[in-house]
């Protein structure tokens, strides 16, 4: 998660066209460009930010299809991931949850 790169590709909050990324050095770019946009507003790195996440009690899981599609074990995942779950298994978890926004 120390190493994550963004792509413009799909994102157009990142106001750089489609195209520009099959130019060589584009991820390392966005990726730059992001992290200054982050940085700006005080956002932590992705890691810490799961951690306080966690830290708050709210559950953290990864997605059963992507698991499986990229042959994921759970040693693959950081500490704060509490499982793995289906869609449906989401939905069932969420059922009657709140989003509460301070």
């Amino acid at each position: 998660m120390n190493k994550l790169k963004v792509a413009s590709v799909g994102n157009p909050a990142m106001h750089i066209h489609t195209l520009l990324d099959a130019v060589p050095g584009m991820f390392s770019f966005a990726t730059s460009m992001m992290k200054k946009e982050m940085e700006k507003i005080y956002s932590p790195p992705v890691g810490e930010f799961l951690t306080m996440i966690h830290d708050t009690g709210a559950e953290i899981y990864a997605c059963r299809a992507t698991v499986d599609m990229f042959h994921l074990k759970m040693d693959d995942f950081c500490p704060e991931v509490d499982g793995v779950i289906s869609v449906g298994q989401f939905y069932e978890n969420a059922a009657g949850g709140q989003i509460i926004f301070t």
